[in-house]
């Protein structure tokens, strides 16, 4: 069974690896949310069936995931993905072209609890100041036109900045997935030397949101947008409008090893006020560089491509932290809480391929993701032979 790819350290385990994997699995795909919750469904029929007994102990699960090596669970994920592939399930986006959406996500942080993974900060509280530690990843999300799948996550280590851990993340994914994506995306932080170039020797194409730290470029562009009349573009079937000029052929960057080209957008659409109900006109800017070609993704396509990014905010860490629990520290270890976010990944990934793919379209109109979420801890919980105890029977 794939699951066996998943291993871990210890070399007289009292505990089966499966036991554990199967457990955790659970634990995320029914939301329970804790490993206390999770040991508490102990008596539940479902264990029986699925693990030959009892599920081990909240102490014991967090223990052998420390032990866990993140490689199997990566492993995993890729053979999903392979399936899906040979499924034909994995729809390029507009233009052709499958796009991956990096970014940084900082799971938690703590005065008091530390580990010797976390990283450090001050914050000043008044006239105080302490010590805070964090953790924080960099996730890799793909987006197709079907699906919106996580691919993996690299933790960023101390001393180090998020480009760093990108650029060592994109090292793994590169050679598991060599073909799954054209386009990588970013924030701001990602308009950097270091990931343009690295995209461009590994054939990949890069844009990043530009904001006016980088001078020259910025001041170049800006001198001949205001001299070009503007291109009207509509977005979302007509309801945002777009005032966009796209210049390409920049050598105003040169750290990067490719002349780029920059688009600006200023957009328009109405909101209609939830408490008045009234419409209200709003405005904003974005602006973007990126080593696309115009002969290869049209100014609509790359505007798109730009608003797309939100995507690893929309459907990845708010899912993923809300729905999900994947921010919760399960155990306050570096290791174990890179596997417990990469089982939340794979966990992610089997449901959304379940709902998409395996349920039929009325069913989908008829029942959210919540609710089937729901329907998998009702069916857990709904096998707990023990009687409920006497001051509420």
């Amino acid at each position: 069974m794939i699951l066996g790819q998943i291993r871990d350290g210890r070399r007289q385990p009292q505990i089966p690896t499966r036991s554990v994997v199967r457990s955790v699995l659970v634990l995320f795909l029914s939301r329970l949310g804790s490993l206390n919750a999770l040991e508490q469904s102990g008596s539940s029929r479902f264990w029986r069936k699925w693990l030959g007994g009892r599920t081990a102990s909240a102490d014991s699960v967090g223990r052998v995931c420390a032990e866990i090596e993140p490689g199997g669970i990566r492993s995993v994920q890729q053979h999903v993905y392979s399936r899906l592939v040979r499924m034909k399930a994995l729809e390029p986006l507009a233009g052709g072209l499958s796009v991956a959406v990096l970014d940084g996500h900082e799971s938690h942080s703590s005065y008091l609890r530390s580990c010797a993974g976390c990283l450090q900060r001050t914050v000043r509280t008044g006239s105080t100041e302490r010590t805070q530690y964090y953790h924080r990843q960099v996730t890799l999300l793909l987006l197709t036109n079907t699906l919106t799948l996580p691919l993996d996550a690299e933790p960023i280590r101390p001393g180090e900045d998020e480009v760093a851990a990108a650029l060592r993340l994109l090292d793994r994914v590169l050679a598991a997935y060599p073909r799954a994506f054209d386009v990588i995306a970013g924030d701001a932080l990602y308009a950097d030397r270091r990931f343009f170039n690295y995209a461009i020797r590994h054939g990949k194409d890069a844009i990043a949101v530009l904001k006016d730290e980088r001078r020259d470029l910025w001041e170049d562009f800006r001198s001949l947008f205001e001299q070009e009349p503007p291109v009207l573009l509509r977005r979302r079937g007509g309801r945002v409008c777009c005032q966009c000029w796209d210049i390409e052929g920049f050598t105003s960057w040169p750290q990067v090893d490719r002349p780029v080209r920059v688009i600006r957008s200023i957009e328009r659409r109405s909101v209609r006020r939830q408490l008045t109900r009234e419409e209200e006109e709003r405005e904003g800017e974005w602006v973007w560089v990126t080593t696309l070609p115009s002969s290869r993704a049209s100014l609509a396509v790359v505007v798109e491509i730009g608003h797309w990014r939100w995507a690893i905010e929309n459907q990845g860490f708010n899912e993923l932290a809300n729905r999900w629990y994947a921010d919760h520290v399960y155990k306050h270890d570096a290791d174990a809480i890179l596997v417990f976010f990469l089982f939340a990944l794979l966990c992610l990934t089997v449901f959304l391929v379940f709902y998409r793919r395996s349920l039929k379209p009325a069913l989908r109109a008829r029942y959210s993701m919540l609710h089937i979420a729901r329907l998998i801890l009702a069916e857990l919980l709904a096998g707990d032979s023990r009687s409920p105890p006497a001051d509420l029977g």
